[in-house]
């Protein structure tokens, strides 16, 4: 028996794992930022603004642990830990940069249209 719809469940999780993955509010500035090359730690926390360390620690972890990011540690006094995408972060960085990209050309269309329906919803 056919299902109803069209789409494959399998498909849909898998798309919804990795937006919900990446579309928080720090993962895709991460992956912006480590696209130019690897970073410590402390140069990723400047570069990005705004991240509290905590959060930063838990980013990296979290696209650490997805396989879009790699930790090296060098062992010097103190350690020096660089911060760098894996193949699988840069071909993350395609999709990423078209996305940032058609956000910023089209975010006055956006705000134009939610003023639209904000004061159609008003009237």
């Amino acid at each position: 028996m056919k299902p109803a719809h069209l789409h494959n469940t399998e498909d849909c999780r898998a798309v919804s794992e990795i937006l919900q993955r990446i579309g928080d509010k720090w993962s895709l500035l991460v992956v912006r930022r480590l696209g130019d090359g690897p970073m410590r730690f402390n140069e990723l926390r400047h570069a990005i603004g705004g991240i509290s360390q905590k959060m930063l620690t838990t980013t990296l972890r979290s696209l650490e642990r997805d396989g879009f990011v790699t930790r090296t540690v060098f062992p010097t006094i103190p350690p020096r830990v660089d911060y760098e995408l894996t193949d699988l972060g840069r071909e993350l960085l395609v999709p990423v940069k078209g996305l940032a990209e058609w956000a910023m050309a089209n975010m006055s269309r956006v705000n134009a249209a939610r003023r639209r329906f904000d004061g159609e919803m008003a009237a």
